[in-house]
């Protein structure tokens, strides 16, 4: 999928979602993953990007992404769950903020497909993911 920006403040990565519906910025200030969809803005920790991919490669085969918000539960099994998972490698949410930790799905995994990292698939809905 097609994207633009290095990844700075000042040239964010210009990303679409899995199905393509929407289009958001993200860029690595530090330690820190910025999201920028509209008005909101959620934040990861930027080390998820290399423990995702990990996982994906030991994971050794298309991952459901799951995505949900904060407030509903994560389907087991999938990129969500993982990403909130207290085994996972910093113990539970790789999301920042609380009340907008969620949907990491739904905006990390673009990210990793834009970097080379990852396959995403992009249909309209039940979407998965595997490492490259």
């Amino acid at each position: 999928m097609a994207f633009t920006g290095t990844g700075t403040k000042d040239d964010p990565w210009v990303l679409s979602t899995p199905p393509g519906g929407s289009q958001y910025e993200m860029y690595r200030d530090d330690d820190v993953l910025v999201c920028q969809v509209g008005s909101t803005r959620l934040s990861y920790q930027a080390r998820c990007i290399e423990d995702l991919h990990e996982m994906l490669k030991k994971h050794g085969d298309w991952m459901l992404l799951g995505n949900a918000d904060e407030q509903k539960p994560a389907a087991p099994g999938t990129v969500e769950a993982w990403a909130r998972a207290e085994d996972n490698p910093v113990g539970g949410w790789y999301g920042l903020k609380k009340g907008f930790r969620g949907r990491f799905a739904n905006y990390v995994p673009p990210l990793l497909e834009a970097l080379g990292l990852a396959e995403v698939e992009h249909n309209a809905r039940n979407n998965r993911m595997r490492a490259l």
